[in-house]
């Protein structure tokens, strides 16, 4: 069983900084590419950032620029570090995960979310 922990949310203001993390756990061989989504009141649930296994990043046009993706292989872990937090930043961030199995069976996962909120 494998599962996908955020933290590091919480309320700032507007200009300042927040690191999240994501741990990957359970009968994991091997953490493939990974992301962090967003998913702001009424709104879709929309991409903030992806990385490779290999350490390649895409941004979306607003986290560019502020914030950046990074991860840990040894520690099964990926980290968003937000910087010049704006009020439209706040939403409940999701990790996201492509894993594979020590079965060998490869499946997308999701964490349980972390809420942000930047005040003005």
């Amino acid at each position: 069983q494998v599962q996908l922990v955020e933290s590091g949310g919480g309320l700032v203001q507007a200009g300042g900084s927040l690191r999240l993390s994501c741990v990957a756990s359970g009968s994991i061989f091997r953490f493939n590419n990974a992301g962090w989504y967003r998913q702001a009141p009424g709104k879709q649930r929309e991409l903030v950032a992806t990385i490779t296994s290999g350490g390649s990043t895409n941004y979306a046009t607003s986290a560019q620029g502020r914030f950046t993706i990074s991860r840990d292989n040894a520690k099964k872990t990926v980290y968003l570090q937000m910087n010049s937090l704006k009020p439209e930043d706040t939403a409940v961030y999701y990790c996201n995960g492509d894993i594979t199995s020590l079965l060998l069976v490869r499946t997308e996962y999701w964490g349980q979310g972390t809420q942000v909120t930047v005040s003005s």
